[in-house]
């Protein structure tokens, strides 16, 4: 009986090339979006650097002559620029922090609770998600004013109490995908039901509060409309100061300044993303794409 020699498998070459090919096509589509969606960027921080004729120069003068860094510096001192991201940063903190903790709680009732009509109101909670801020804020800023909290920061202590419908659908279902058997326990050992969610479901969703944070402080961060109507020019936010300051005195833009301090004034929100991308993507990941 004579012994058969096996020749170990190699790796068919057509299959590796086959491989690479698609690596190589997926690789430069990313670069192609990444690039489509940095251009808007980068194009801002061009025209910060530029000179107002070359702004207004025609065919279209892609690139400063001479670097102007000067036009930041001067975007930062025209205007209270720390003032204003002062207020831009407490009326984001209080309400990303409200949202947060209260759509979590009421993603916690939805997602663990069992109650008569509660299907119904979920899908009616979603369906507010339909509805655009036009439609609400007007109402909302009749009841501001005749409640005395106009020119306060009180409109979003209670914007963030009332929760957020996209923010208590992430939570609802992070929360739904929770084992059983944690909440059958704490209840066989006492807990109710507000102890189960601060002490046990709470820390255990790190990655959508992470999320969550980020989400509402992006949206109170970037919001004109509501601080345009609801506060005066001493209590405003950074947004309506970007684009109400830098005008000359016949009204006109100066759009080189106002590209400025636009990069200035998204940076904040670049390095909160940067600080947090972990949590935030495990959060996407782990509730609302599931």
């Amino acid at each position: 009986m004579t012994a058969t020699s096996v020749t170990p498998k190699t790796p068919d070459s057509a299959g590796r090339v086959r491989v690479r090919a698609s690596r190589l096509v997926l690789y430069t589509i990313l670069v192609v979006v990444t690039g489509l969606m940095l251009g808007p960027f980068g194009w801002l921080i061009i025209t910060g650097l530029k000179t107002t004729p070359e702004l207004a120069a025609s065919p279209v003068h892609w690139l400063p002559d001479k670097i102007q860094w000067h036009n930041f510096a001067d975007a930062f001192t025209q205007i209270e620029f720390l003032g204003y991201a002062r207020n831009s940063l407490v009326i984001s903190l209080i309400y990303a922090t409200l949202v947060t903790l209260s759509s979590a709680w009421v993603g916690f009732g939805f997602a663990r609770l069992n109650a008569p009509g509660k299907k119904v109101l979920f899908g009616i909670l979603l369906g507010s998600m339909m509805l655009p801020q036009m439609i609400t804020l007007f109402p909302t800023y009749l009841i501001f004013a005749k409640l005395g909290m106009v020119d306060t920061y009180w409109p979003w202590v209670l914007w963030g109490l009332s929760a957020a419908p996209y923010l208590v659908f992430l939570f609802r279902q992070f929360f739904a995908g929770m084992p059983r058997e944690l909440e059958e326990a704490a209840i066989v050992d006492g807990c109710g039901y507000p102890r189960i969610f601060w002490q046990i479901f709470l820390p255990q969703s790190w990655p959508v509060l992470t999320a969550s944070f980020v989400i509402a402080f992006t949206w109170s961060w970037g919001d004109f409309i509501a601080p345009m109507l609801l506060l005066s020019s001493d209590r405003t936010t950074l947004s309506v100061a970007l684009m109400t300051s830098y005008v000359t005195p016949g009204g006109l833009p100066v759009n080189n300044l106002l590209a400025a301090g636009s990069v200035m004034y998204v940076v904040p929100i670049l390095l909160i993303f940067l600080v947090a991308q972990r949590g935030f993507v495990a959060g996407m990941s782990t509730s609302g794409l599931k």
